[in-house]
């Protein structure tokens, strides 16, 4: 019966591909849309998310799998399959095979390699072409380690949901949150900059057109933040240093989660005939991944303003995508002789997420910004030299066949989440 089950998946695997190209056929051009906050009653957002196990291959062999699956519109699903786990998790293999699938009713079904995935909201079964059962993978929420640090005393404090008034223009959403479109105030020639960002659901927009923003370095050189979750590494996409250098590994979670980018600048120097003496170079960590390490920055890039020893602010980019920001906290270089960057937040210390004093607001809207305890995963610290640790997860569905180090259940993925490119 089991057997029979399977082959019925894998035969309505082959025909939900096939009607599902025959209507992106016959659709009008897909319209922008941007949700701040999970879509009520949307079967395709409860399908977004990160998967994991292991499975055992009709030879007998056990393999880890790390599974990435994000809605595109019309029902379809692309994504990345990875063997040995979920990028940053050790014995994750960078090189992903592109996934395709269609969603039927609360299931969803994904092919494009030797094996067939049935995924629902809170787990994946795999098979074999043949209906064979290999295994299950099971649905993870992860968090950056860096997630809500605290600014050491050494840091100045930009934004934390009181005010603006170290960004000219600067704005805050009815949440306390900081808007795209913001120039910081104080001008820093080397610094460490630690910020928080939550990028929109876009199910409708690809490539540049979904949850784009950045920040441009004193005008000039831009981190690349973007809704890049996913997909493979790109040369634009989130945490790439943009149009420069692709991120070492593309390690953007799911939009509508807060994530955390901590970037080291060390600026060009200059001579006093205006001749450069010595290029920019960045270091960048997105959600506790070392994903630039110390590249040499031979010029402005994408659209940034030219090279000069004159400094410029460093600007949150508008690129009319509602991206939102918190946390924000800088250390001049020049002042500071710690290293202790960038930030490791403690487990015990991870349960107390930022929240915005603004406006007196109200403990609901303060549930935006800050997990409960059920949904709040632990923070896993670095296994190696490097100070800056992988990305910890936790379970959203108990397994005991396979499941990650130290994974709880979770809650729901109600977490909540511009100058041209």
């Amino acid at each position: 019966m089991r057997r029979s089950t399977a082959l019925l998946l894998v035969c309505l695997a082959a025909s939900l591909v096939a009607s599902g190209s025959a209507t992106a056929q016959q659709d009008s051009p897909p319209q922008k849309e941007a949700f701040l906050t999970p879509p009520a009653d949307s079967p395709d957002y409860r399908l977004l998310g990160e998967y994991v196990g292991s499975v055992t291959d009709p030879s007998g062999d056990d393999q880890t799998l790390g599974l990435q699956v994000r809605p595109v519109g019309n029902r379809d699903f692309d994504g990345l399959l990875f063997s040995g786990g979920l990028p940053g998790q050790d014995g994750h293999d960078p090189d992903g095979t592109r996934v395709e699938g269609l969603r039927s009713g609360d299931l969803m079904i994904l092919t494009g390699t030797d094996k067939v995935f049935v995924l629902d909201a809170d787990q994946c079964r795999v098979m074999s072409v043949d209906g064979q059962v290999l295994g299950q993978l099971q649905r993870i929420k992860r968090t950056s380690p860096s997630l809500s640090a605290k600014p050491p005393a050494d840091a100045v404090v930009l934004f934390d949901g009181t005010g603006t008034d170290q960004f000219k223009p600067g704005a805050m959403d009815d949440d306390g949150f900081l808007k795209v479109g913001a120039d910081m105030l104080p001008l820093f020639q080397d610094f460490d900059l630690h910020l928080e960002f939550k990028l929109p659901y876009m199910p409708k927009s690809d490539s540049q057109a979904r949850g784009n923003s950045g920040i441009y370095i004193h005008s000039r050189y831009e981190c690349q933040v973007l809704d890049s979750f996913a997909q493979p590494r790109l040369f634009n996409g989130c945490g790439a240093i943009y149009r420069f250098k692709a991120p070492d590994l593309n390690m953007c979670l799911p939009p509508l989660v807060w994530q955390t980018y901590d970037i080291r600048f060390t600026a060009a120097r200059w001579n006093a005939d205006g001749s450069k003496r010595r290029n920019a170079r960045i270091s960048s960590w997105l959600n506790g991944v070392k994903v630039q390490d110390d590249v040499e920055v031979v010029d402005k890039t994408g659209h940034g303003q030219p090279e000069g020893p004159t400094l410029l602010p460093t600007k949150f980019q508008n690129h009319s995508d509602p991206v939102l920001y918190r946390n924000i906290w800088i250390i001049d270089r020049g002042l500071s002789v710690g290293d202790d960057f960038p930030p490791v937040v403690q487990a015990d210390e991870s349960k107390q997420a930022q929240t915005s004093p603004s406006k007196k607001q109200a403990a609901s809207k303060q549930d935006d910004s800050k997990p409960s305890a059920e949904d709040e995963p632990a923070k896993t610290p670095a296994s190696d030299s490097e100070p800056q640790p992988s990305a910890s997860q936790t379970s959203e569905a108990e397994s005991s066949e396979s499941k990650p180090a130290k994974a709880q259940p979770s809650g729901d993925d109600s977490d909540d989440s511009g100058q041209a490119n």
